[in-house]
């Protein structure tokens, strides 16, 4: 199979000052799938502005028409499964079934203390994590569904006609520790990693290439033992937070080299940023939109 590539457009500009334009140029220059942040403020952006993405993807979803759209990705943080599964079941319908979930279990960003929460410890992310996706999964696929879960209820919580896509639209699970793989595994159409983190100040990209060849045999292995082939996932990897860092969109050259360093491993899908000036992930837009239209045709 061909290696995709989509891109990630941050959700800060304005709808009607470059933010329409950015998706209608994704589609364009045809990117598999268009995502954004699902975060409440992110990082350096924290102190300008920033949109949700449930709005910013349905506006996306009318002004596109053929171009996939999602998260990247969605956690527990501050969502519920109850509420969340209703927005997605209208996106879907919106943009006429062309929505991925992508969901994780979250950080200690801005998004773990905003709704005034002490952070959750990495096990309790992925306690939450281990009990959003089954009730999301059962809200997205069922008229009715009562549970009564330790972080998660829901009561006769109706989601009639239920999505455009069957059985729902798909999960793409961010994951790579061991119980995170598990739900990739058995709830995943596609399983997602940006690496290492702790290779990206001082590590080395063959390094990077070794942790996520390590990642990806993990998850065949959750796959296997449940008697799932791992082919069956998509693999994305969301780029920018490897040791390559913006190295890979200096050159159309340099895309695709590292693209075929990683389709080796078995990623389906690279995902890169659309250019951010004057921030971690700027680039030059020439050169952005020549890998958009290029790269393609030379990783088949």
């Amino acid at each position: 199979m061909s290696l995709r590539l989509s891109t990630v457009i941050l959700p800060y500009l304005r709808w009607h000052e470059g933010g329409r334009s950015a998706w209608q140029r994704a589609e364009q220059l045809g990117f598999h799938t268009a995502f954004t942040y699902d975060h409440l403020s992110w990082r350096t952006f924290r102190d300008g502005p920033w949109f949700g993405a449930v709005p910013t993807l349905t506006a996306a979803a009318a002004a596109t028409d053929r171009l996939r759209l999602g998260t990247l990705v969605t956690s527990p943080n501050f969502r519920h499964p109850v509420t969340l599964a209703k927005e997605l079941i209208s996106l879907d319908d919106i943009s006429d079934g062309r929505v991925t979930l992508g969901i994780g279990a979250g950080g200690t960003g801005f998004d773990a203390t905003a709704l005034g929460q002490e952070p959750w410890t990495p096990r309790e992310r992925a306690d939450r994590l281990a009990e959003f996706v089954p009730l999301l999964d059962r809200l997205l696929t069922e008229d009715s569904v009562t549970s009564e879960g330790a972080f998660y209820s829901a009561h006769e919580a109706r989601n009639i006609p239920g999505c455009v896509q069957r059985p729902r639209l798909p999960f793409a699970v961010a994951a790579t520790g061991p119980r995170g793989l598990k739900l990739a595994a058995r709830y995943g159409q596609a399983w997602v990693t940006t690496g290492d983190p702790k290779l990206y100040e001082t590590g080395t990209s063959e390094q990077s290439v070794q942790a996520i060849r390590g990642q990806a045999g993990k998850l065949a292995d959750a796959c296997a033992a449940i008697g799932r082939d791992a082919a069956e996932l998509d693999k994305i990897l969301l780029t920018g937070f490897t040791p390559d860092r913006g190295r890979p969109l200096e050159s159309l050259d340099a895309f695709v080299d590292f693209a075929g360093r990683h389709a080796e491993l078995g990623i389906t899908d690279l995902v890169i940023h659309w250019p951010i000036p004057d921030s971690d992930f700027a680039a030059d837009e020439k050169v952005f939109e020549r890998i958009a239209m290029e790269a393609p045709a030379q990783l088949r």
